[in-house]
């Protein structure tokens, strides 16, 4: 089994504000950075994401991703890869832990298998750039959303 990182970080909102924001895919482009594009393929019968496309620019990497998504109650959410150009595998979830009144912790978790060959140890770096990246981001959008 691949080994995963994973990151936490602590947002000044509540649980269900940060799943909005982690459920909102077609405003992924306006606070990820990486991803470019965000379209909704299928939805479940809540009218969550089951499906969704993305495009995505990491400076080297560029991707055009399809991913499968899975809503595990109201604070977690998983992620594995349908289809995609550039890598082989990509599991991810965020797990989402009320904290103190008014703040969440959220866990982001990833594992990622590029095609082209990588050692081990910079593809862990990668995959922990990104995850630092999101989970900045998803704080950022999170405490300064008005909605």
């Amino acid at each position: 089994m691949a080994e995963h990182t994973s990151s936490s970080i602590t947002i000044e909102a509540a649980a269900a504000d940060v799943m909005g924001v982690i459920a909102d895919f077609a405003r992924y482009p306006d606070w990820t950075g990486e991803v470019k594009e965000a379209e909704v393929l299928a939805t479940d019968a809540e009218g969550r994401a089951e499906q969704v496309r993305l495009v995505m620019d990491a400076g080297a990497i560029k991707d055009d991703q399809t991913l499968a998504y899975t809503w595990t109650g109201q604070h977690e959410v998983s992620w594995t890869l349908v289809k995609s150009q550039m890598l082989r595998s990509l599991d991810g979830s965020y797990t989402l832990t009320p904290a103190a009144p008014g703040t969440t912790e959220v866990t982001y978790r990833l594992t990622v298998d590029v095609k082209i060959p990588m050692l081990g140890m910079i593809k862990r770096k990668a995959e922990k750039v990104i995850i630092d990246r999101a989970l900045a981001g998803l704080k950022k959008r999170v405490e300064s959303s008005p909605e």
